[in-house]
């Protein structure tokens, strides 16, 4: 696809962030999983449930801009998911695994929230209007989910430099 006008890089940006998604809804499960944490592992399925239906939300904004649904690799979001494979693979259930799904799952959320509030100011000056509010409510999810991972933090790290002495 040629990158010829800024439709071109909505729609193109569009795909990405639809392929991000579907991708994370395959790898959350394992995270949540993994987990030793009940509120981190409450908090990674809660967001794969808001993953789910930011997924149908991507499926409207194409919709309103009469394209078809389709992704194409994300290869960002093939490598944020890559690192939490490695931690599953190297660590063992405890607060240490918790803090790196923690740093894992908002480097995700930092890549969603730039991505979105991209999509959305493209949105604006394209005149996708019915696609500004979709958008819009997905980026809140983002925002909220990393504040959320931020909260979880500032004990889990703790439990986590305690656990290694």
């Amino acid at each position: 696809m040629s990158m010829e006008s800024l439709e071109d890089l909505f729609l193109d940006q569009l795909k990405d962030v639809f392929n991000a998604e579907k991708q994370l809804s395959k790898a959350l499960p394992k995270l949540a999983k993994a987990a030793e944490s009940e509120d981190l592992r409450e908090a990674l399925n809660s967001h794969l449930e808001e993953t789910m239906e930011q997924i149908e939300r991507l499926e409207k904004v194409f919709k309103s801009i009469d394209k078809p649904a389709r992704g194409k690799t994300c290869k960002a979001m093939e490598g944020l998911v890559e690192e939490g494979s490695e931690l599953l693979e190297e660590g063992e259930t405890s607060a240490v695994l918790d803090a790196g799904l923690i740093c894992a799952s908002q480097k995700v959320e930092h890549y969603e929230i730039a991505t979105y509030g991209t999509l959305i100011t493209w949105a604006e000056i394209l005149g996708y209007k019915k696609a500004i509010p979709l958008l819009q409510a997905t980026l809140d999810e983002e925002k909220a989910a990393d504040e959320k991972l931020t909260e979880l933090a500032s004990s889990l790290n703790f439990e986590a430099a305690e656990e290694a002495k």
